[in-house]
């Protein structure tokens, strides 16, 4: 299929279906995969996405319907208001239908460290569906409907559940979208953003949801461009970071489809090199991205003790406020959020502040230097998306901690420098997808985009 012909399927599509008929077969498929948290019928609305359904990751808030960032600690909070995204869809015309599974507060690389259900793979129910936003790229290679799935990236929480689940994902610029109505993981490294199943889905996605919010102050005032006008392009010049290739754990069938698509973007005209840039390995941005995010984790869960709203406990019951705050937090709290409090909290304490989060910071800053340095060269630089396809959910419950974050290598260094990210499907290994992630300048979306959609173009092609 051309992409034309899927943008022209896209916009007609919503035509010829009916609101039960989507809602009846996502019931269907969940009760089958578990990738959503709670559905609810969708309403009739006017606008740009008029009956575009749209599913929304449990960390953002929706009015009145349940947002527990997949922990047992706020797992009746009902906000009284919409975040921010979710209103502008809603303005936009499109319908929304519910909430999506996800690794508790964000910390995952599977969506197996949920407090409610696993979500399992379409592709192989035997496997992932990846995470943390797992449930919101799950739903979208789930279901026939064209649909708009917001998910939320930390250090590659968009990106890692479009390869896995074989769609694409556009993690933006840091500040591109108002965080207002975010459960947060990370203040200075969350970023929202869309997965679709087709270049055209995400990028008309992000042109509705970007754009300066007087909500969050940290949102760009930056004009947001026409993404969804796409464009073709054949002359780009493409910067391939070695360190990004060689890391332990890059299967060869992951491999082999990154190397075939360089192919196919050369034959098109691309002129492609390969450089070196230390800062990009995994040895330098995992344990700067990990002492960062961790240190960020435990001040922004220190709210959640029992007192305000959420898991709570009878405080007659205790002899002391420490005693209630310890007891709430151990029952509300799952395995991977207390080891990133306790982590956390030990770096950000005096003694080990400037030995680990200062030097972090100061790696982060030189980190995003390099990578305004290579954009200098480079019109774009390109990786696999993930080093492997989802593995099994048995075999990924078995991982040890730091096997579990070295996952991310490939992804957080992208999102500590805050720059864009869009990974489109290029291939299967073993019968799963596979990942192309596309990497840009600060606010460079548009370039994603159109290289994303020259790709696509040629994968029909060729493929």
């Amino acid at each position: 299929m051309s992409v034309e012909k899927s943008v022209k399927d896209f916009l007609e599509k919503r035509e010829n279906y009916s609101n039960s008929d989507f809602y009846s077969e996502l019931e269907d498929k969940n009760s089958e995969l578990g990738f959503m948290r709670e559905i609810v019928e969708g309403d009739e609305n006017s606008g740009t996405l008029q009956n575009i359904p749209f599913v929304v990751k449990d960390a953002i808030c929706t009015e009145n319907v349940t947002s527990s960032a997949g922990s047992k600690m706020i797992a009746d909070y009902k906000p009284v208001f919409d975040a921010t995204v979710v209103k502008r869809l809603k303005d936009a015309g499109a319908q929304f239908y519910g909430k999506t599974n996800m690794d508790e507060f964000g910390f995952g690389t599977f969506s197996t460290n949920c407090a409610f259900e696993t979500p399992k793979n379409p592709h192989d129910h035997e496997r992932v569906v990846g995470g943390s936003s797992g449930g919101a790229g799950a739903v979208v290679a789930a279901v026939d409907y064209p649909l708009i799935s917001i998910g939320e990236s930390t250090g590659g929480s968009i990106t890692n559940p479009a390869a896995y689940n074989g769609v694409v994902g556009i993690t933006p610029t840091y500040g591109r979208v108002s965080r207002h109505g975010l459960i947060d993981y990370a203040n200075s490294l969350d970023k929202i953003g869309v997965l679709a199943k087709t270049v055209y889905g995400t990028a008309k996605g992000l042109e509705i949801i970007a754009g300066k919010d007087e909500n969050d102050h940290t949102s760009s005032s930056k004009s947001v461009p026409r993404y969804s006008e796409l464009e073709d392009t054949d002359d780009l010049n493409i910067g391939i970071p070695k360190q990004m290739l060689e890391l332990d754990g890059l299967q060869e069938g992951v491999k082999e489809n990154f190397e075939k698509s360089i192919e196919l973007l050369e034959e098109k005209g691309a002129n492609v090199e390969y450089f070196d840039e230390p800062l990009f390995s995994a040895e330098v941005v995992l344990p700067a991205y990990y002492i960062l995010a961790m240190a960020e984790a435990s001040t922004n869960l220190a709210k959640f003790s029992g007192m305000r709203y959420g898991y709570e406990k009878d405080p007659e019951d205790f002899s002391d406020f420490n005693e209630y705050f310890s007891e709430v937090r151990s029952e509300g709290f799952g395995a991977e959020a207390k080891r990133r409090i306790l982590l956390g909290t030990y770096i950000r304490k005096a003694g080990y502040r400037d030995k680990y989060y200062v030097k972090a910071a100061k790696v982060r800053t030189k980190l995003i230097n390099s990578f305004k340095e290579s954009f200098k060269k480079y019109d774009v630089l390109m990786c696999p998306s993930m080093p492997n396809i989802a593995p099994k959910i048995e075999e990924a419950e078995a991982l040890r901690p730091e096997e579990m974050y070295a996952m991310d290598s490939l992804t957080v260094g992208p999102n500590l420098a805050g720059i864009p990210q869009l990974s489109v499907p290029n291939g299967k290994s073993k019968g799963m997808p596979t990942g192309l992630q596309i990497l840009g300048p600060h606010f460079g979306e548009k370039v994603l985009f159109n290289t994303g959609y020259s790709f696509e173009k040629l994968k029909a092609e060729q493929w």
